[in-house]
């Protein structure tokens, strides 16, 4: 699998974000089409929404949004668009704040490893085959069968760093 070691969120003087967004929807238009599954329009922003920023949002934070668009939405709604963007690989579940952040490879399966900082909430993904597969490795040593794996590692991003000294 691809390594990334420097996640382009955290190089934000070569970060284009609206390319990132651009990029996020065009994906899962071509994975949907190929799948024949339907990107509804709802879907689509939901998507949009979370790939917003770099930073993790909750449920609620979508479903405010959506009713400020005057688009009537419950959470059910919400929810069940953002199960479906969960299940094609087109955003993670960051565990530790129950919020999604778009996945930044979806056309691939690959589990990700999560840096999120502490001070501004920029979340990047790297995906390191060989993180991935030292833990399945230890898991089966103890009997334990991997069905998912998230790990993430809060800390802070190199303009955080740099602020603080």
């Amino acid at each position: 699998m691809a390594h990334r070691p420097i996640p382009e969120p955290f190089q934000r003087d070569r970060h284009d974000h609206q390319e990132c967004v651009s990029s996020a929807v065009e994906a899962a238009h071509e994975l949907c089409v190929r799948r024949r599954i339907r990107l509804t329009e709802l879907r689509r922003r939901v998507l949009e929404l979370v790939w917003g920023g770099h930073a993790p949002i909750g449920a609620y934070d979508i479903l405010d949004t959506l009713r400020g668009e005057r688009r009537s939405a419950a959470p059910a709604t919400v929810y069940r668009a953002l199960d479906f963007l969960l299940e094609n690989g087109l955003v993670h579940r960051i565990e530790s704040l129950n919020a999604f952040v778009g996945c930044g490879a979806p056309r691939q399966a690959h589990s990700g490893q999560f840096l999120i900082c502490r001070a501004c909430d920029t979340v990047a993904e790297i995906d390191d085959g060989e993180i991935a597969g030292v833990l399945s490795r230890n898991a089966a040593k103890l009997g334990f069968r991997v069905d998912r794996q998230t790990v993430e590692l809060t800390g802070l991003c190199p303009a955080c760093a740099d602020a603080a000294g």
